[in-house]
């Protein structure tokens, strides 16, 4: 802390910041911030809230302690001592305002660090659960893996804010023993990501041999290229701070006494994070750019034409609603063109002239149609009823009965060792609750966007 300078502070002040403003970004074209809502959709459980909240607060605690210790260290700015030369202020020698503001953004920083790495402890379950479970083990929830999740984010939230309250009568330890705390609990849980990634190629090879389809092939290929980034991140954000912490808690300081050494390990830790954390923004809010797309320009041609009809009402209305067939809208066409409307024909004239309309035939009329829409383009559709597919229930409705979801359709595949919550899986906080009793209320389902 005292013994940084400036410019390392400043560092993770720019980096965090860039982080919140993406996060803005990335929220706001994902749902326009739907996401942030306590009752987002039917299917806003427990578990998501717990998940969405506690990493979308983490953020805006770094920027906190980092833009907090960015504006102090340069308020205190540098002092020369004799034998030691000019160095950054030691924060004895910081005013008392200065002083005070120690302890509250440490344990910001420290609440981040612990909200982060019940972030990344539930995707190390989650992913274990999903690797080794079989095809009939589909229930999250019930797992030791989700089990495992619940008690270690309560260690986790526990004692990294202890550990600083406990340390705080000395800033140098309090700082030294944070870093020591918390870099040893996200490099372990980094370790034990690493043989998810080695068995996950492995694992897609399985499922490509399962015969699911290659979408879901695709999409969980993507995911696993941007957690094998993130843990090479991981590493650069907890290794740095790991080394500043053991030589912080030593009693003689090597590493923290070097300024070079310090700035470097600093910066690298600011790099690792921010990173970090924005890869976890994508994986949690996955965007959908095709359907993103599809909506913004089914916006565009509603906005269209409206102004199209507006427009039509106001020519109407000038020219004492008398509208020619030409002024219509191309989406009239159709009409204007089976009922052969003559042209400037008022559509609010009751004269005989007005009525002369010369309808098809209804035999030219049914021809017509047939020519336009053939009927053996046209799908059968039938009426499907609920049915039970072992513990899964295979909701009904209109359209094709064969039209089966890819769950059950890999329920059909007696050989299939694929836990079905791959074949929707979009990202490991989207897992809602469905159901309307407590038996069905434990079982997994997803939602797709």
């Amino acid at each position: 802390m005292s013994h940084t300078s400036p410019s390392s502070y400043l560092a993770w002040a720019i980096l965090s910041s860039m982080l919140g403003i993406f996060l803005v970004y990335h929220l706001y074209s994902f749902d326009k911030f739907k996401c942030l809502k306590w009752d987002n959709g039917p299917y806003s459980g427990a578990f998501k809230r717990v998940m969405t909240y506690s990493y979308l607060l983490c953020i805006p605690l770094i920027i906190t302690y980092a833009v907090g210790f960015a504006v102090i260290k340069y308020k205190e700015g540098y002092v020369y001592l004799e034998f030691e030369g000019v160095i950054p202020t030691p924060y004895q020698l910081w005013t008392p305002l200065s002083k005070s503001a120690i302890f509250p953004l440490t344990l910001c920083f420290t609440l981040a660090w612990a909200l982060e790495m019940v972030t990344h402890l539930e995707e190390l379950c989650f992913w274990l659960f999903l690797v080794n479970a079989q095809g009939g083990q589909q229930d999250w929830f019930r797992s030791h893996y989700f089990r495992t999740w619940v008690v270690g984010s309560c260690i986790a939230v526990l004692y990294m804010p202890l550990v600083t309250i406990f340390t705080r009568s000395d800033p140098l330890k309090n700082e030294a023993f944070t870093f020591l705390a918390g870099s040893l609990g996200s490099l372990s849980l980094t370790i034990w990501f690493m043989p998810i990634l080695w068995t996950f190629p492995s694992f897609l090879n399985k499922l490509k041999s399962e015969g699911v389809d290659n979408a879901t092939v695709i999409r969980l290929t993507r995911f696993h290229e941007l957690n094998a980034i993130r843990v090479l991140c991981r590493y650069l954000f907890t290794v740095p701070l790991l080394v500043l912490g053991v030589d912080g808690a030593r009693p003689h300081q090597h590493i923290n006494e070097n300024p070079f050494w310090t700035d470097f390990l600093t910066f690298l830790a600011a790099v690792g994070c921010i990173i970090s954390s924005g890869i976890t923004l994508i994986i949690f809010f996955p965007r959908s750019v095709e359907s993103e797309i599809a909506a913004r320009d089914a916006s565009r041609e509603r906005k269209r034409l409206r102004s199209q009809g507006s427009v039509m009402e106001t020519r109407g209305t000038n020219k004492g609603t008398s509208i020619s067939a030409s002024e219509l809208p191309a989406s009239y066409s159709h009409f204007h063109e089976s009922l052969a409307v003559k042209p400037n024909v008022s559509l609010h004239d009751f004269s005989l002239e007005s009525h002369q309309l010369s309808f098809l035939s209804d035999d030219k009329l049914a021809a017509a149609e047939e020519e336009e829409y053939p009927l053996s383009e046209i799908p059968k559709t039938t009426i499907r009823p609920n049915r039970k597919r072992g513990d899964d229930v295979e909701l009904g409705g209109i359209g094709p009965s064969q039209s089966l979801t890819e769950a059950n359709l890999s329920k059909h595949n007696v050989y299939s060792s694929v836990n079905l919550m791959v074949h929707s899986y979009t990202s490991p906080i989207n897992m809602v609750y469905g159901g309307n009793n407590r038996s069905e209320a434990s079982r997994l389902t997803f939602t797709r966007r």
